[in-house]
């Protein structure tokens, strides 16, 4: 009875030591979670942190956008805290603009209407290459100033549609058209070239999800392909995110 009796309280023990393992397993998630929510609120502060670290060290490199419009290609560098200093008409005419000493890299998109081949009323020889090399020369006469300053640039990209300027520059670095980088509808199909000094960015799309872009005939020059030449001057958000991304 004894021995019987020392079997059944060594099975109470064993019972009682179970539930307090099972209970502790049970409690297991709740503490991992919320060990799990401590590190990552921590995680998420040192990304804060980090964010911030990078925003202060970033604010000390001026990006020049040279006829940049409405900033659309300096964008992402203005969301990462660098100094972006976009020229541009009404305001600041680049033809006589003067750099500051020190530029970290340098955006340029001179206005292509004399080189562009989709003003297609115009041949190669009836174009006014001197009016549409003035802003041109503007913008690479500034980034040989920063360069001659002893203050080398770490990128500087020009940018025009593809056609006729590769008269004056040679062929382009870089090409791309706005579908690559996610653009759809109208303003996907228009061919793009960058010369330059900078790393290529890569696209994020390899098959071009449109096959056609109907004409649409108006009785202005307001609208090519169902989109105003205006719009069509935007840089592609996509494009400018993959090129800051190549280029920081």
């Amino acid at each position: 009875m004894a021995s019987a009796r020392f079997i059944r309280r060594g099975e109470n023990t064993c019972s009682r030591d179970i539930r307090a393992a099972f209970s502790i397993h049970r409690a297991l998630p709740t503490l991992s979670t919320s060990w799990g929510y401590l590190i990552s609120n921590q995680g998420s502060k040192k990304r804060r942190l980090r964010t911030g670290k990078l925003n202060v060290e970033n604010s000390s490199k001026i990006i020049l956008d040279l006829c940049g419009g409405t900033g659309s290609w300096s964008k992402p560098y203005a969301d990462a805290g660098y100094d972006v200093r976009v020229i541009t008409l009404p305001e600041i005419d680049v033809r006589l603009y003067e750099p500051p000493a020190t530029v970290y890299g340098i955006l340029a998109a001179p206005p292509c209407k004399e080189f562009s081949k989709a003003n297609w009323r115009k041949n190669r020889h009836q174009r006014n290459y001197k009016e549409g090399m003035e802003c041109v020369e503007a913008c690479l006469k500034i980034i040989w100033q920063v360069q001659k300053n002893k203050a080398p640039l770490i990128f500087w990209a020009l940018e025009n549609p593809e056609g006729y300027l590769y008269l004056f520059l040679g062929y382009p670095y870089y090409k791309f058209q706005p579908w690559q980088f996610g653009e759809i509808g109208m303003l996907a199909a228009k061919r793009t070239a960058l010369w330059g000094y900078f790393n290529k960015p890569k696209p994020t799309v390899k098959n071009r999800p449109l096959q056609f872009v109907p004409y649409v005939k108006e009785k202005t020059n307001d609208k090519w392909y169902g989109a105003s030449s205006m719009k069509r001057a935007i840089t592609p958000p996509g494009f400018a995110k993959a090129f800051f991304e190549a280029n920081r």
